[in-house]
Parts: structure tokens; C-alpha cells; sequence
């Protein structure tokens, strides 16, 4: 049986957010006052303007890490285990209520679609004083899959 080879596509930034839009879970990952990195899971999305999306709470270590360093990383995953990934560094800007309610209606829409109550998903956000991370891509890796080097696959 053949071995499958890794891969490693490299691609401009309309591929990136074509990559990213599909998938929706993520690793992100920001530094710690002590500067050692910080890693958290995240379900994420892309807005309008191109930028990586996650919706948080502002008592969260990301959510404090990002706001005094803003430089962040996230891996964005495939669903499937052996799927392609690629990690994206960028700039963090945090959003806090009431700014972050319609930000987040974006984030809610553009990973899940139209919400049967606009309203009530709102004043859902204030009462849970949400926040939103939002990551302009500054610079990313190939797309990449697992495997063997090509001198052992085949």
C-alpha cells in the first residue's frame, strides 16, 4: 500500500481565507505575560474584511493575552484528524460590548448562517458581555498535510 506524501501548498491571501472559511476549528495562540505561549482551542471564522474571527469572553487568557500583546497565531484545522492545516500569524484587535455585538452577528452568520431570532441572539451577547478577537493575517504558512517525506512515500 502506497504511503501518503505530505504536502505543502503555499498560497496567496484570497486562498488562505478560501482555506480558512470552510473550517471552523482552530488552536490560538498568544503569549503570556512571562512570554511563554498560551494555546487554546477555538471555534473560528472570517469576517467581511478578511480577518480570522473568535468569539470569547474577556475574563479568558486569550482574551487578556491578545489585549496586551496582540500579536497571535492560530492553526486552523480540518475536521478530520489527517486534514489539511495551515498556521496564521497576525495582529489581535479585541472587541468588548457593546462594540463586539454586531461583529458578532457576523462571526455567528458567516460560520452558521441566519439565527431564527436577531434580537434575542443579541441581547444574549450584552447579557453574556461578549467579546471578539479579530486576527488580520500578517503572514502564513504553507497548507499543509501530514505523510511521509516523498523519498519514502510509494
Amino acid at each position: 500500500m502506497p504511503r501518503p506524501v505530505a504536502t505543502s501548498t503555499r498560497v496567496g491571501l484570497d486562498g488562505l481565507l478560501a482555506f480558512v472559511r470552510p473550517r471552523h476549528r482552530a488552536l490560538i495562540i498568544t503569549r503570556r505575560s512571562d512570554g511563554t505561549p498560551q494555546a487554546s482551542p477555538v471555534t473560528c471564522g472570517v469576517d467581511d474584511a478578511g480577518r480570522l474571527v473568535v468569539s470569547t469572553y474577556p475574563e479568558r487568557a486569550k482574551t487578556r493575552n491578545a489585549r496586551r500583546d496582540p500579536s497571535v497565531s492560530l492553526v486552523v484545522l480540518s475536521d478530520e484528524w489527517n486534514g489539511p492545516w495551515v498556521q496564521v500569524d497576525g495582529e489581535a484587535e479585541v472587541l468588548d460590548v457593546p462594540e463586539s455585538v454586531e461583529p458578532l452577528v457576523e462571526y455567528y452568520r458567516n460560520i452558521s448562517g441566519e439565527h431564527p431570532d436577531w434580537d434575542e441572539y443579541r441581547t444574549a451577547m450584552v447579557e453574556q458581555g461578549k467579546s471578539l478577537i479579530r486576527v488580520t493575517p500578517r503572514r502564513w504558512g504553507p497548507i499543509a498535510t501530514g505523510g511521509f517525506p516523498a523519498r519514502l512515500a510509494g
